[in-house]
């Protein structure tokens, strides 16, 4: 059997595309993880929004999440079907990780003593004590950073 791994596919459709079209690109792409051995978890439309900058002449693109589980091998020839077809704009397909939690309790299910620490474990310290200093960092004086409400005027400036 073949090892599955979730994956989350955006797809950025072309604005001028007919629903149709939208419709089939997103019923092939699930045809294509089915036949693959996948499975789909979740498909969400998400409309039509403004893009960050112009794709093809495209201000706007009608944005879709697909959420599927799939064999590794499938997700190449899934990205080369995407990348010539002509309705979409822009996609990617991101691999969803696991929480450190989940590899934590998965580790001590598999038989790992309490006296020995596994390398999910000392990555799990490393993230933490990673988390800490960086806020120890935050709470230091102001260096000079731009905080949240400075950042928020500069994307009505780009109009």
């Amino acid at each position: 059997m073949q090892a599955m791994r979730r994956y989350e596919l955006m797809l950025i459709i072309r604005p001028d595309a007919p629903d149709e079209k939208a419709a089939a690109v997103i019923d092939r792409t699930t045809r294509y993880v089915v036949a693959s051995g996948g499975q789909i978890v979740k498909v969400a439309p998400w409309g039509r929004r403004r893009l960050a900058y112009p794709i093809d002449r495209h201000r706007e693109g009608s944005y879709h999440i697909v959420v599927f589980e799939s064999p590794a091998e499938a997700i190449l020839e899934l990205e080369r079907s995407l990348q010539i077809t002509e309705e979409v704009l822009r996609f990617l397909v991101t691999r969803s990780e696991k929480p450190v939690k989940a590899r934590r309790d998965a580790g001590a299910a598999d038989g790992s003593e309490d006296g020995e620490e596994s390398e999910d474990d000392d990555l799990a310290a490393d993230l933490v004590a990673d988390v800490d200093v960086e806020d120890e960092d935050d709470d230091a004086a102001d260096d000079g950073r731009i905080d949240e409400s400075e950042s928020e005027a500069a994307p009505a400036a780009i109009d």
